[in-house]
């Protein structure tokens, strides 16, 4: 049985939480606000705030799963990076046999289509995906292994962006293709755990995982599979000369560890969001 913190227990890190307590676990969580959650320990503080932070003492793991709650390079740099510091500092003494922290795929900024994967540049060129990148530079100095995990667009219940999108009938773009990539929130605490369950097995992690679905899908693709099936017409299409058309994430190096996606796509992922019971591939 592992000793196991994880600060940050918003949507990712309860589902987590209740995954490591399902294996036996000892599991140690911290939010802002009192919680509660079957089987977790649960710890009341702010990481902005240092002297509220007050961790356990032996932790085997610790999970660092943070959302500034606004957007901006000011909240960003407050709770990503002088947060994720203050964690670092409350943990001097203790001897974990690895940290996870969750980034976003946000910081590649490669913008013409092509395929990216780990070894490809980390070089964004937005603030908020700047501050992120320099904190996970704070790991490249850390006396403990850890691994950065960094997430594509999360989806799942209540996270109804492309929804609202397709019921409003705003227009995408489509000449050239926007593409996109996702994954569900319940394989981002699949993910989590099963790095956490190779970790203890003995398997050599690496020091970055992107997680990302199987398919990455141009925006009005997933857009128009969306309308189809909730009864509503196709939002407009729109050529927009010039403009970037993102990137493809490949997932090739989670996937080789061993790692299945509950929902390899987005049809099976946002048929589950819509309540549809057949998830269409």
């Amino acid at each position: 049985m592992a000793k196991i913190l994880i600060v940050g227990c918003g949507d990712v890190g309860s589902r987590l939480a209740r995954l490591l307590v399902e294996q036996g676990h000892e599991v140690h969580g911290l939010r802002r606000s009192g919680f509660d959650i079957p089987g977790v320990q649960a710890l009341t503080g702010d990481v902005t705030h240092p002297d509220s932070l007050s961790f356990p003492l032996g932790l085997d793991y610790v999970f660092v799963i943070l959302a500034p709650g606004e957007y901006g390079e000011e909240p960003y740099r407050r709770v990503y990076l002088q947060g994720t510091r203050n964690v670092l500092d409350r943990l001097e003494g203790q001897n974990p046999r690895r940290i996870f922290w969750v980034s976003s795929t946000g910081v590649y900024g490669q913008e013409s289509g092509e395929w990216v994967d780990e070894s490809s540049p980390a070089d964004p060129a937005g603030p908020t995906d700047q501050v992120l990148r320099e904190t996970e530079r704070l790991f490249e100095t850390v006396p403990w292994p850890a691994t950065i995990v960094r997430f594509a667009g999360i989806y799942g219940p209540g996270r109804l962006r492309l929804l609202n999108w397709v019921s409003q009938g705003k227009p995408v773009q489509a000449d050239p293709p926007a593409w996109t990539n996702r994954i569900h929130v319940d394989d981002c605490a699949g993910l989590l755990a099963f790095l956490f369950v190779r970790d203890i097995a003995g398997t050599n992690l690496a020091s970055v995982y992107i997680g990302a679905d199987d398919h990455p899908a141009p925006q009005h693709e997933v857009l128009d599979w969306m309308a189809d099936r909730m009864g509503l017409p196709c939002v407009a299409h729109e050529s927009r000369p010039g403009a970037g058309s993102n990137k493809r994430l490949s997932n090739q190096r989670i996937s080789a560890l061993g790692y299945v996606f509950r929902f390899p796509d987005y049809q099976s992922g946002y048929a589950a969001v819509m309540g549809q019971p057949d998830q269409i591939r």
